[in-house]
């Protein structure tokens, strides 16, 4: 039987074994397994005195809530499915809260003492069958209200229906922008359903609660969740946080404008209360500029010159502050452009450096040359094994130096000798050679270019014995 926890309410759940004197050990109280859970910070601490709370809170289906005074003293907790009075007949409900702190709930919600009714008994177990045969009629008992409310052609739209414990009455709750004359309407709904009507007009942000969904931030509806109590929104929220007034992004699927635009109010309007009026506006040499922007993040006003309204200057509060009191002295402030300090600007470091697009070739182009020269080198030794022994020569990157330090011994003598060494000019002989050799031989060119002048250059000895 239902118990109170999570699936409570279900006409398919039953806790079985697991429910004990205490109750149900899936019932959690802190708030998270449903919406309409108290938390009882006072259920492990002994009442001191000997006067016992008789009051108890007992929940319904649709965020319904009411309070009944245990007058036959049973002992109930936290889930208990009781019967208790109601008009006509008997409800069926749940036990959301018990001891001191429904005497609290209840000056909360101001209720009387005298007018609470009594509970009769725990459920037994044909209560709870008429119960949960009630609540499987109610989605098909949906669906023909608003057919026959369609075909009478009322402007409203049914949104849930809950039948009373003992299916001796059937509550609507509607959705309707205008007034609504139900005298047709309820002849047509006792006449097919043959019971007590009774006719319930909730808000559209009760609906939404009702019906649940998924928000624009992606998480599920506040109002579904957590929210009971719907505080008005109007369009000056928006305007204090600087939103813009799009009803599309600023309204929920409600229709009306989103409850999370309370959240962060009381913060904005104490970070405006520093702030100069929006309304300001500052008379200079060059004419008069009006506030046509605030960030309250920065702590910065953008003003605009009444004339040319195009050209922005930003300044901080602290000094919009000061324009205003040399106004008020009735003096003049210097123009816009002048007031405005340039901005210094930050240089940033790419420590990643991703925004270079050759950043992976400049890093191996020094590689793929000296690879490039071993492979070479490596080919020359090879087509140069067949020919015979070859005598230890300098390299040609070794033969230039050489040449180098023959013309001037005392290179090495000075630092200042060392610039005079690299202007020098290589001997052009040795070019011309190499330009005459590469003519004369265009077919070895194309095979290994280097191999051929390092052969033309140091042909190696022929070995009389190979």
């Amino acid at each position: 039987m239902s118990c109170g926890c999570k699936t409570s309410g279900d006409s398919a759940h039953s806790c079985g074994p697991k429910k004990t004197a205490n109750g149900c050990e899936s019932v959690n109280t802190c708030g998270n397994s449903y919406k309409l859970s108290v938390f009882d910070w006072l259920s492990n601490i002994n009442n001191p005195s000997s006067n016992r709370c008789d009051y108890v809170e007992v929940r319904f289906k649709n965020d319904r809530k009411s309070f009944y005074k245990n007058v036959n003293n049973i002992p109930l907790h936290i889930g208990s499915v009781v019967t208790v009075e109601s008009s006509p007949g008997h409800d069926v409900g749940v036990v959301s809260l018990t001891g001191e702190l429904v005497k609290i709930q209840m000056k909360k919600k101001k209720a009387s003492e005298e007018s609470v009714l009594k509970i009769y008994r725990q459920a037994n177990q044909k209560d709870l069958e008429v119960w949960q045969e009630a609540r499987k009629k109610e989605d098909g008992v949906k669906l023909e209200a608003r057919k026959i409310a369609h075909r009478i052609g009322l402007e409203m739209k049914v949104t849930d229906v809950e039948y009373q414990g003992d299916s001796s009455k059937i509550t609507f709750y509607y959705t309707a922008d205008n007034r609504v004359d139900f005298r047709q309407l309820i002849k047509e709904y006792a006449g097919a359903f043959r019971t007590k009507i009774d006719m319930k007009q909730i808000g559209f942000r009760q609906e939404a609660a009702k019906v649940g969904g998924i928000g624009s931030c992606g998480r599920e509806l506040c109002c579904s969740t957590w929210l009971t109590d719907f505080r008005s929104v109007n369009t000056n929220v928006a305007r204090y946080q600087q939103l813009s007034i799009n009803p599309q992004k600023l309204a929920g699927q409600c229709g009306k404008l989103k409850c999370c635009l309370n959240y962060e109010l009381d913060s904005y309007l104490d970070a405006l209360s520093n702030f100069p009026s929006s309304s300001t506006t500052l008379d200079t040499e060059k004419g008069r500029a009006f506030c046509i922007k605030i960030d309250v993040f920065k702590k910065k006003m953008w003003f605009a010159y009444v004339d040319s309204s195009m050209a922005w200057y930003d300044f901080d509060i602290e000094l919009v502050k000061k324009l205003i009191s040399k106004n008020k002295r009735g003096e003049k402030i210097l123009p816009l452009e002048e007031l405005k300090q340039p901005e210094s600007s930050i240089q940033t470091i790419d420590l990643i450096q991703e925004n270079n697009v050759d950043r992976f070739e400049k890093k191996n182009r020094g590689n793929n040359r000296n690879r490039n020269q071993n492979q070479n080198r490596s080919n020359n030794g090879q087509g140069q094994q067949g020919q015979g022994p070859k005598k230890n020569r300098p390299e040609r990157s070794e033969r230039p130096e050489r040449q180098d330090r023959q013309e001037n011994p005392n290179a090495n003598s000075g630092n200042q000798q060392r610039p005079q060494q690299k202007q020098q000019p290589k001997p052009q002989p040795k070019a011309q050679t190499e330009k005459a050799e590469a003519s004369s031989d265009p077919e070895k060119k194309q095979h290994n270019p280097n191999k051929k002048n390092f052969k033309k250059k140091y042909p190696p000895k022929k070995d009389k014995n190979a």
